[in-house]
């Protein structure tokens, strides 16, 4: 897998993220589970979330998907240093615009 340098950041990206949207919503603990064993088994390195997912949901509140990753993390199948998560800000947990004012980045990160 070609990696690609993320800006200055020091850290290296595969060229296909995925997005973890669906994590917690449409695909639950397990499946989520095994769609992030076989990403990163297939050599991709790259999670995009956000703390709003999935809000929109009856019944969620917003970081569902964080959860599941957090879950998958714990359960060690990749070491944290070996992945990247990306993640956005500007919105709360309901879906309402915040901005991207210093303190809002500090909270919400």
């Amino acid at each position: 897998m070609k990696m690609r340098a993320l800006g200055r950041s020091g850290l290296s990206t595969a060229p296909v993220v995925f997005g973890g949207n669906v994590f917690g919503w449409t695909a639950d603990e397990k499946t989520s589970f095994d769609l992030l064993d076989r990403f990163f088994d297939a050599g991709f390195n790259t999670i995009d979330t956000a703390d709003v997912y999935s809000a929109w949901v009856d019944g969620h509140v917003g970081g569902e998907s964080e959860a599941i990753i957090g879950k998958w993390l714990k359960r060690g199948p990749v070491a944290r240093d070996k992945m990247v998560i990306v993640t956005k800000v500007g919105f709360d947990n309901k879906g309402n615009k915040t901005g991207l004012k210093p303190a809002w980045i500090r909270e919400a990160v």
